[in-house]
């Protein structure tokens, strides 16, 4: 499940329907791509405890998950820490990241039927009003940005009828998401735009300018989320 889904999922809904362990793997995992628990920080087992009301062996079962996932770095005999975040990291995310969504987007243009055109549109129209809401100045809807960005991308590959392509797909938008978190910021009016004509695109089922677009969109994302000077060498 990727972030931005996760983060419709309240805590008292997965208490409903997941264990114990699989609640917290998700608390812990939100907390880690919100940049809560930052980068290079230290997961102590103890700590980890205490902070979600599970077990020792719980925590170490999360733990290898989220190295699996490339969220946590072992330290050997020393534990894990959050992964830390860099340059280069960000720039094979988002290389990852492009491989995946081109290729999802590819089968997508060719297999989606109307019921996923009309998903598309919908979630386009809730990316354009948080959109609208940013550039008019109300930056505390940055975050709301976050999700509906991940939702309107979701949306356009989700015809690929590909469950694999679309986990692998979903990790890398998590690992990308974080850089996006660490920024906390929105490109404005060219983003907002680039959306728009990728919808048309996607609409038209115009696939090589679609990939082309997506292509440029997410490079351009990268270029902005570095020029914030916020991204370690």
């Amino acid at each position: 499940m990727g972030f931005c889904l996760m983060i419709k999922k309240t805590y008292a809904d997965a208490a409903m329907n997941e264990t114990v362990g699989e609640t917290a793997y998700r608390r812990l995992k939100f907390d880690i791509i919100r940049g809560i628990v930052g980068p290079g920080e230290k997961l102590r087992i103890d700590q980890l405890k205490d902070r979600y009301d599970i077990g020792a062996g719980t925590v170490r079962e999360i733990l290898t998950r989220l190295w699996v996932e490339d969220l946590v770095v072992a330290e050997g005999q020393k534990g894990f820490e959050v992964a830390p975040v860099s340059v280069a990291g960000l720039r094979d995310i988002a290389a990852l990241r492009t491989l995946l969504e081109t290729q999802a987007l590819r089968l997508s243009l060719a297999t989606g039927d109307l019921s996923w055109e009309a998903d598309v549109v919908r979630s386009y129209y809730m990316l354009h009003t948080v959109e609208e809401q940013l550039i008019a100045g109300d930056m505390n809807s940055v975050n709301d940005w976050v999700q509906q960005d991940w939702e309107f991308h979701h949306a356009t590959i989700s015809a690929c009828a590909s469950p694999s392509l679309m986990a692998a797909h979903s990790n890398a938008f998590d690992r990308f998401i974080r850089y996006h978190m660490i920024v906390l910021d929105f490109r404005g009016r060219p983003a907002a735009d680039e959306h728009a004509k990728l919808r048309d695109l996607v609409i038209a089922r115009d696939t090589e300018a679609a990939v082309s677009l997506l292509t440029s969109h997410i490079g351009s994302g990268v270029e902005h989320i570095l020029a914030s000077g916020r991204i370690p060498a």
